[in-house]
């Protein structure tokens, strides 16, 4: 079962349409989406472990242009 996990992401001002476009085009995104309030898009990924996830966020998103601040909120399956 693939680990999914929404990764909540806030951009420099004017930044929010190139990273949306950006982290589209990065395997293991299902989609990104721009939104309003505190962040500016939200994320949807799939990774096989925990690691993985971790290597996707650190060394693919958050190496983004434009990126400040990210949270990841892992899905669970209770």
């Amino acid at each position: 079962m693939a680990l999914r996990a929404y990764i909540l992401i806030q951009t420099e001002v004017g930044k929010a349409s190139d990273v949306t476009l950006a982290t589209r085009k990065i395997q293991g995104v299902s989609d990104a989406s721009e939104v309003t309030g505190p962040y500016d898009l939200i994320v949807e990924c799939e990774s096989d472990s925990v690691d993985s996830l971790g290597v996707l966020i650190i060394s693919e998103i958050q190496k983004i242009p434009g990126i400040t601040r990210t949270l990841t909120c892992p899905v669970v399956n209770i």
